[in-house]
């Protein structure tokens, strides 16, 4: 397991390998401001299994889930490995295609719903974090 932490952010990875290297602080920032607590922990992909069943009620890995807490703080599972499948079907990288699931998970904590509204919201925010 590697954990980081920052400014009102903490990183836990529970499968192999380092965290990517990404802009997550600046993207928080942005999005849900610096005094949102964030935490965002990349399952394994056993657990993620568990979480999509338990939350979604879906089969297979679930690529994304945010958790508000409160007001201030919430939590973002994000599975790396469905990421990295999925990167492929939107004709993305696999860095830029977990930059657009964090804008993603973090407009949701910010209160948005799937819509146009929020669509464009994160096409400006992925615009300004993708390389």
């Amino acid at each position: 397991m590697s954990i980081a932490e920052y400014n009102n952010l903490t990183i836990i990875r529970h499968t192999k390998g380092g965290i990517p290297i990404l802009p997550f602080v600046e993207m928080k920032n942005a999005i849900l401001g610096e005094d949102y607590e964030l935490s965002l922990v990349f399952p394994t992909l056993e657990n993620s299994i568990q979480l999509h069943k338990q939350w979604k009620k879906k089969s297979g890995p679930v690529n994304i889930l945010s958790f508000p807490l409160d007001v201030n703080s919430g939590e973002i599972i994000l599975t790396l490995s469905q990421a990295r499948t999925e990167a492929k079907k939107y004709h993305r990288s696999y860095h830029n295609h977990l930059i657009f699931l964090f804008i993603h998970g973090c407009l949701h904590l910010k209160g948005m719903t799937h819509g146009a509204k929020m669509e464009k919201q994160e096409r400006l925010f992925y615009a300004e974090f993708s390389h």
